[in-house]
C-alpha cells in the first residue's frame, strides 16, 4: 500500500476513533507527529533479504512486514497499533525484548481484528472465535515472547507503559490466505471475489468510505434463478434462506449493528450496483455451508456530489443510499 492510501487510511482511522478512548491521548504524546512520518515514510525493500525497522509509535498505523520497537518516554496510557495487510494475507505476530511491569499496571494485548468506537471488526457474528478468545494478553502468559495469527487481514495491539525506558518489539509478518474471509479494505476503489467452499461462515469485506458497489457475478448454490435480479430491500426470503450476498451502510465497523441496504439471494452474471453514502460500506456473504457460494464485486470512491442526499427517515436520518 502507498503511503499516500495509508495516510488517507489512517485519518479514516482517526476519525472513527474521534472523541472515544485512544484519541483523548493524541495531543499528550507523539502519535500527532506520526501522520506526516508516515506519509514521508519510503518503506521500499532494496533487497530480497532487507528486514525493515522502526520505531513504533503509542498511536501507530502497520502495513509492512517487519520489527518495530517501542520505548516510553513517558507514561503511555492509553497505545494501539493497527496492522493491515492486504486482502488475501492474515498476519503473524510476535513480540520479544519485552520489559514492562505487570504487576504496575502495564499491560500489552494482541487482539484478532480491529476495535474502533468500541465495536469490533470483523463482528462477534461473523468471527469464528468467542470475544474473549480473541485476546492474547503477555501479562497472563508465562512466556517470556508472546505470538499470534490473525484469522483476517487485520489485526491491532493494544498497550500500557507507565516507566520510562520499558518498552518492546513487535516483529510483523504476513502470511498467504487462499480463502480470505472478513476484509478491511485498504483502498477505496478496487474490485474482489469471495468465496465461501462448503462453509457455515458470514464473510465481509468492509471499506472505510462512502463508494458505489457494483455486483458484477453471484453464484449462490441453492440459487432458484440464473437470471438477473435487481438488488431490491430486505426482505424475509433472502434473511431466511441460508445463503445470500447483502450491502450494509453504517458508520460504525460492527456489521450486526449497520443498516441493511439491499440484499440478493439469486444467483445473477450481470450488473446491479447501488451508492452508500456511508462512512462504512459492506458487502456480506452468508453462507450455510452446504454450497460453495462466490461474489465478485466492484467499489469506487463516492465524490462529494455523487454521494446521495440524506432522506427524511432513511437508515435513522445517519447516511444515505441510492
Amino acid at each position: 500500500m502507498s503511503a499516500a492510501l495509508r495516510a488517507q487510511l489512517f485519518l479514516c482511522l482517526i476519525s472513527l476513533l474521534s472523541g472515544t478512548g485512544l484519541t483523548r491521548y493524541i495531543e499528550d504524546n507523539e502519535a500527532s507527529d506520526g501522520l506526516y512520518s508516515l506519509i514521508s515514510l519510503a518503506q521500499k525493500r532494496e533487497s530480497e533479504d532487507f528486514v525493515f525497522r522502526r520505531p513504533l509509535r503509542c498511536l501507530d498505523m502497520l502495513a509492512t512486514e517487519g520489527y518495530f520497537t517501542f520505548v516510553a518516554t513517558r507514561p503511555q496510557l492509553a497505545c494501539a497499533a493497527f496492522i493491515i495487510a492486504e486482502p488475501s494475507e492474515v498476519i503473524s505476530m510476535e513480540l520479544s525484548d519485552v520489559s514492562i511491569d505487570c504487576s504496575a499496571g502495564d499491560f500489552i494485548k494482541i487482539f484478532d481484528g480491529w476495535v474502533l468506537k468500541g465495536e469490533k471488526f470483523p463482528s462477534s457474528n461473523d468471527h469464528p472465535l468467542l470475544p474473549h478468545e480473541r485476546y492474547t494478553d503477555y501479562c497472563s502468559s508465562a512466556a517470556s515472547t508472546l505470538s499470534g495469527r490473525s484469522s483476517q487481514n487485520v489485526a491491532m495491539i493494544f498497550f500500557r507503559i507507565h516507566s520510562p525506558d520499558s518498552g518492546f518489539t513487535l516483529a510483523v509478518k504476513k502470511v498467504h490466505n487462499p480463502f480470505p474471509c472478513n476484509i478491511m479494505s485498504q483502498s477505496p476503489e478496487g474490485s474482489f471475489t469471495m468465496v465461501m467452499p462448503h462453509q457455515r461462515r458470514n464473510c465481509s469485506f468492509s471499506i472505510i468510505y462512502p463508494v458505489e458497489i457494483r455486483l458484477t457475478d453471484l453464484s449462490l448454490g441453492d440459487a432458484k434463478s440464473n437470471e438477473i435480479s435487481p438488488l431490491r430491500q430486505m426482505w424475509p426470503g433472502c434473511s431466511g434462506s441460508g445463503d445470500y450476498v447483502e450491502l450494509l451502510g453504517g458508520n460504525g465497523v460492527d456489521t450486526s449493528k449497520m443498516f441493511p441496504v439491499a440484499d440478493l439471494c439469486f444467483s445473477l452474471s450481470g450488473l446491479a450496483q447501488m451508492k452508500i453514502g456511508c462512512d462504512n460500506s459492506v458487502v456480506r456473504l452468508v453462507s450455510s455451508g452446504n454450497y460453495i457460494n462466490r461474489v465478485t464485486f466492484q467499489y469506487r470512491l463516492l465524490d462529494q456530489n455523487e454521494i446521495p442526499k440524506t432522506r427524511e427517515n432513511s437508515l435513522e436520518n445517519f447516511c444515505s443510499v441510492e
